[in-house]
């Protein structure tokens, strides 16, 4: 294990991923140098455990490319203080502090408030996690409510169980606004975009406010600074934008912009908010859309996760540097990450296919940039 200098630590950074592993749930750390290029720097577990290669849904392929069908699986606290993780396998959650050098240290591990969790987010001092439910044993699709303490400990929430907009929404991620008054979820079998209003008194929520999704299997999404939500959807092949009123009601911008490419899952932005990138899974792409002053998408650009000529990589989690330089995206088949530089116009540059394991590895699920 190799645990870098606070030197090289307040130059650079780090990037982490999830093994999913269903023996033992781990995350994997890269060293991130000022280049953007990533070294394997150690394995560090959670003392939970995930899926492996078995899915949460029966309404996903049994691939094991993707198996959690979400986004924000693994998640960094808007400070970077600390790092959340879910155990699918084992229904709970973990929550790490990052030390100086970047190196995780668990902290603390409690059951999610339901089964199958598979996304998680936190603003301030409280965290929500999403769980997919399992319809068979006849536990619903739901959100629960942790506090995060100064140590990273975590404390459920009394009363901030609820349901979602159906038995089994099956979410996609769970995010908070950039106030933190209010939190999506994404419904990837339902096609709802379900709003929570926050009590930030006791981070207790009310609702769903429930919104049709404009396209079908709505998964990974990203709110820019002026609250204009982004959404992909897996089904459609696209790229919607909203503006959310403060009733929790969300509005129409741009509905399903395609990119040509198949299952668009996961979003993240530019630092600038000027561009997005999807990341195509089935297809092994990543295109670029451009994003204008008021939220309305085109397309500009794809590129392949790997190089041509090598095994194709299948992106999907994904990642931009706090100095809005690189793109980092998780190649679902392989367990590697793929490094691109961002350039002016939004178009990526690929740098490096990084690995941490010789042989592929297959189950491996969320991305976070520090």
């Amino acid at each position: 294990m190799q645990i870098m200098s606070n030197y090289f630590r307040s130059r650079a950074g780090m990037v982490y991923m999830m093994t999913n592993n269903e023996v033992m749930n781990q995350i994997i750390t890269f060293f991130r140098d000022m280049n953007g290029m990533l070294t394997f720097a150690g394995s560090y577990p959670t003392y939970g455990r995930g899926t492996g290669t078995k899915e949460v849904s029966g309404a996903t392929a049994n691939d094991g490319v993707d198996p959690l069908s979400s986004q924000g699986s693994l998640t960094l606290s808007r400070d970077g203080r600390f790092l959340l993780a879910v155990n699918t396998g084992s229904n709970s959650i973990s929550s790490f502090i990052l030390n100086d050098s970047g190196v995780p240290v668990l902290a603390d591990e409690k059951p999610s408030g339901g089964t199958q969790p598979n996304s998680v987010d936190v603003f301030g001092n409280i965290l929500y996690v999403s769980n997919v439910g399992n319809a068979a044993n006849n536990f619903s699709s739901n959100i629960s409510g942790f506090h995060i303490d100064d140590n990273g400990r975590l404390t459920p929430i009394p009363f901030s169980i609820h349901s979602l907009s159906t038995f089994n929404a099956q979410p996609g991620q769970v995010l908070f606004t950039p106030d933190g008054s209010k939190i999506l979820v994404t419904e990837l079998t339902s096609n709802h975009l379900s709003i929570f209003h926050v009590n930030n008194k006791n981070g207790t929520v009310t609702g769903p406010i429930v919104t049709d999704s404009y396209g079908q299997g709505p998964l990974g999404a990203r709110f820019l600074s002026s609250g204009i939500l982004l959404v992909t959807e897996s089904i459609t092949n696209a790229l919607s934008s909203y503006s959310l009123s403060n009733n929790g009601i969300l509005h129409v911008i741009s509905g399903s912009v395609p990119n040509g490419y198949l299952t668009a899952c996961w979003i993240v932005t530019t630092k600038d908010e000027q561009f997005a990138y999807t990341t195509n899974t089935a297809s092994g792409t990543i295109s670029t859309y451009r994003i204008d002053a008021n939220g309305a998408l085109s397309v500009a650009g794809h590129i392949t996760s790997t190089p041509p000529g090598t095994a194709p990589g299948l992106p999907i989690d994904v990642g931009v540097s706090k100095d809005g330089r690189h793109f980092y995206t998780l190649n679902g088949n392989q367990g590697t990450v793929s490094v691109f530089n961002i350039q002016a116009d939004g178009s990526l540059v690929r740098l490096q296919v990084a690995a941490w394991t010789n042989l592929p590895y297959f189950g491996s699920q969320g991305l976070a940039v520090l």
